[in-house]
């Protein structure tokens, strides 16, 4: 059975400041290559039969600052891109509840983005590529709310309670197996 370790992206401008980012491409701002950087030697590539990433740069730049390059380069899977935001892109959640007081992204999604169903199928289908590819042990590098969304998938559990798992920016989290069941093994460490 596979065990799959989620990474998220170092720090952005967009991160710090609680920017929903999607499709906006930022860089790693200096602190988020310092975090990414102090993920290399923690995560050895060599351990990885599968390494995947987000197609964003500032997935695929965390990933190569972790030491992932090369012959352990990730391959690149738009099944891990961040939920498209859509019409709330750019904006922080406070600027959204002033918009509309009642949203929650859980059960909402995004006008003109994607809904949470749209975000399981997606996950969904990443998972399954990932139970189905043999790999004693894969990493993923992606995003806060996809991976958060991945996880509820793997536990089997409703995409509405993705506001209880938050994620910080580089920490590493591990899904696996506890008595032939989905299990969450690590979360948030950084």
């Amino acid at each position: 059975m596979t065990e799959l370790y989620l990474v998220r992206h170092g720090e952005t401008e967009w991160s710090k400041s609680g920017q929903h980012t999607s499709v906006t491409d930022l860089p790693l701002t200096a602190a988020g290559r310092r975090q990414a950087e102090s993920l290399n030697g923690r995560l050895r590539p060599e351990d990885f039969a599968l390494v995947l990433s987000s197609p964003r740069q500032r997935a695929i730049d965390t990933a190569e600052l972790a030491g992932f390059t090369g012959a352990h380069a990730p391959e690149l899977s738009e099944d891990l891109i961040e939920w498209a935001y859509g019409d709330y892109e750019g904006l922080t959640s406070d600027q959204i509840h002033q918009r509309d007081p009642d949203w929650d992204l859980w059960r909402d999604g995004c006008p003109g983005g994607e809904s949470p169903q749209q975000v399981v199928d997606r996950l969904e289908r990443f998972e399954s590529r990932v139970k189905e590819s043999g790999a004693e042990r894969a990493i993923a590098f992606a995003h806060g709310h996809s991976l958060r969304a991945l996880t509820l998938c793997w536990l089997d559990l409703d995409i509405g309670l993705g506001e209880q798992f938050p994620l910080q920016t580089a920490s590493v989290s591990v899904l696996g197996w506890a008595k032939g069941e989905p299990a969450l093994i690590r979360w948030n460490a950084v």
